[in-house]
């Protein structure tokens, strides 16, 4: 009997294209087979899973043994293997019974209905509940992932320098979409953008789940007679040998299928982080628009953003109404016309669910976490009323010249929690919205959809938005949590760690915005100038704050060479080591790879 000979590599490698190839041929046929027949989804799902499984088991069976855990992978586009409900309270778990691909309980209902797109297979999930307030769907599909693969998963709102690659932890909470890698192979399972679900997964040693949450407020959405699509699922699995970053860049675009860009980048100046809020005045936003000004020559048509953050409100914590300024700031369309002249373009900072309007009271929302109270009133969106007047507030802004208008503080005002500390509860259980109809996601997007519709033509930052929901709807997106003026760990921490793990969503769902560079007394300028590289150099959109009385002559050269490089569209970085840090420091930059020490004399 002929000694067995193990396969080289290349023999590997060539089985694996033939069996691959084998794979999507036995699937074109199945769906060829059963095109005709739309009314059978059940039949259709079932045959395209039979399909899939049975190719890649002869693939694991041919293959060589490296070939084995890129086909042995959990598949989400499959019917799930159990699918349950949850109704308020926390006993309130309603199991479902599988009938094809759809799971049903009494009048309750929840369908994957695969549908195929000119981008490949997707999963549609549909919920019926005409008599049931629900809070939550979960779906589970059994099969591990291979040993010492890596996860890496999204966050709720903004991050908070706490995104990285981990082994398998299964009560972690990835929200939106997740990447499972080993290095060589990678496959990304997420929702589309513009779910009506907050949604978030979990891997652990024997499957995938996937929740939902489609509550209203802290307690059930009534959907009537309505029929919920609660989100889309979609999943891409790499080459072999593909980049880990190039499959998740991927992978967003795919997510995002309108996503809201400008022709040229976003970029300018912001005086929070060496202001913070006091002493501001319409003489100081003044004398940081003429240093702009000073920064970016007038031959960059490009014109930058000149930014009045929170301090231009005559109530507190950046209270509405708009037209209510503090006795600094008396004339914001002539500050706004003032800074045209300057040859920058003015920006405002502004929050508009919150107010200290006494009309408002009627529309506060009930206290939940640390939602403001007292004379603050956050409003509820889906009261008719109370969204026009957020909207009508926001438009005032346009109509006073502002090109660039920041909303912030909507997530934590409507949940009454910052995303590190939701897990998967949200918000606090026991409150409701006044339309009880609609999910929060749903909530969301319309007020968004709504201050969209208010900016009329001015370009938008979210700001403690939700960018799986505001994608779309917001030019510019803030992705982590505030840098610093006087603490350069912080900066480390949350700009460096946002910028690297959301970058595969900069120019796919928005402009990804890190944050600002501060330029400040307390921050080494060796420090700074190391985070004024990356950040100009990344693509993303460059914001400085810088203090007028603490710039040096060196730092105004710096400073002018990163805005000039900021106005022009350039090639995203890519961050080498990702998979290994949580504050990647070696970096591809527009074909160099540049090294950054992060940790130097701090």
């Amino acid at each position: 009997m002929p000694a067995t000979r193990s396969m080289s590599k290349k023999e590997c490698r060539s089985n694996m294209k033939t069996m691959l190839a084998r794979m999507v041929k036995r699937q074109e046929s199945i769906r060829k087979l059963i095109s005709d027949d739309p009314a059978e989804p059940a039949r259709r799902s079932f045959l395209l899973g039979l399909g899939a499984v049975a190719a890649a088991k002869t693939l694991v069976s041919r293959g060589s043994a490296s070939a084995a855990p890129a086909l042995s992978l959990p598949d989400v586009l499959r019917v799930p293997d159990r699918v349950s409900l949850f109704g308020e309270g926390k006993s309130a778990q309603i199991n479902l019974t599988r009938t094809g691909d759809s799971w049903q309980g009494k009048d309750l209902e929840v369908v994957t209905e695969l549908r195929e797109r000119k981008s490949g297979l997707e999963a549609a999930i549909l919920v019926s509940a005409p008599n049931t307030a629900l809070t939550r769907v979960r779906l589970r599909w059994h099969g591990a992932f291979p040993s010492g693969w890596r996860y890496l998963g999204d966050h709720w709102e903004r991050s908070y320098g706490d995104l990285e690659f981990r082994g398998v932890a299964g009560d972690r909470l990835m929200p939106w979409y997740f990447l499972a890698s080993d290095a060589n192979v990678t496959r990304a399972c997420g929702v589309k953008t513009g779910a009506s679900a907050i949604c978030y997964w979990q891997v652990d040693a024997a499957g995938v789940n996937l929740w939902l949450d489609i509550s209203n407020g802290g307690l059930g959405v009534h959907l009537g007679s309505r029929r919920l699509l609660a989100a889309t699922v979609i999943m891409r699995t790499g080459e072999p040998g593909e980049s880990c970053f190039d499959v998740a860049t991927t992978f967003c675009r795919a997510m995002c299928e309108r996503p809201l860009f400008v022709p040229k980048p976003i970029y300018g100046s912001n005086n929070w982080y060496y202001m913070y809020g006091n002493n501001t005045s319409a003489k100081a936003s003044i004398r940081d628009a003429e240093l702009l000004a000073e920064l970016v020559s007038p031959s960059v048509s490009n014109r930058p953003f000149c930014v009045i953050d929170m301090g231009w409100h005559a109530a507190r914590d950046g209270a509405g109404p708009a037209k209510q300024t503090n006795g600094s700031y008396p004339d914001m369309p002539g500050l706004a016309a003032k800074m045209r002249d300057l040859g920058v373009r003015p920006g405002i900072w502004t929050r508009p669910t919150l107010t200290v309007e006494k009309k408002a009271e009627t529309w506060r929302l009930p206290p939940a976490g640390g939602r403001p109270q007292g004379d603050l009133i956050v409003m509820d969106p889906t009261i008719p009323e109370a969204l026009n007047y957020m909207s009508e507030n926001v438009h005032i802004l346009r109509e006073w010249g502002y090109e660039l208008i920041k909303h912030d503080f909507s997530t934590f005002d409507l949940l009454g929690r910052w995303g590190f500390e939701m897990g998967a509860g949200l918000t606090e259980e026991g409150w409701h919205f006044h339309d009880r109809s609609k999910t929060t996601a749903e909530v969301i997007t319309e007020l968004y959809r709504a201050i969209r519709k208010a900016a009329e033509g001015a370009s938008l930052i979210g700001c403690n938005t939700i960018g799986h929901l505001s994608a779309g709807l917001v030019e510019v997106q803030r992705i982590g949590d505030d840098t610093s003026g006087r603490d350069w760990s912080r900066t480390r921490k949350m700009g460096v760690n946002a910028l690297a793990f959301r970058l595969p969503q900069h120019n796919t769902f928005f402009s990804t915005d890190p944050d600002c560079v501060p330029v400040t007394r307390e921050i080494p300028w060796n420090l700074t100038r190391q985070w004024l590289d990356l950040v100009t150099r990344s693509g993303t959109a460059l914001f400085v704050s810088v203090d007028p009385d603490a710039v040096q002559s060196g730092q105004k050269t710096a400073l002018a060479s990163a805005l000039v490089t900021a106005a022009q569209r350039r090639q995203p970085g890519i961050p080498l080591d990702w998979l290994d840090t949580t504050t990647p420091a070696r970096w591809r930059l527009e074909d160099k790879v540049v090294q950054y020490d992060w940790y130097e004399d701090d």
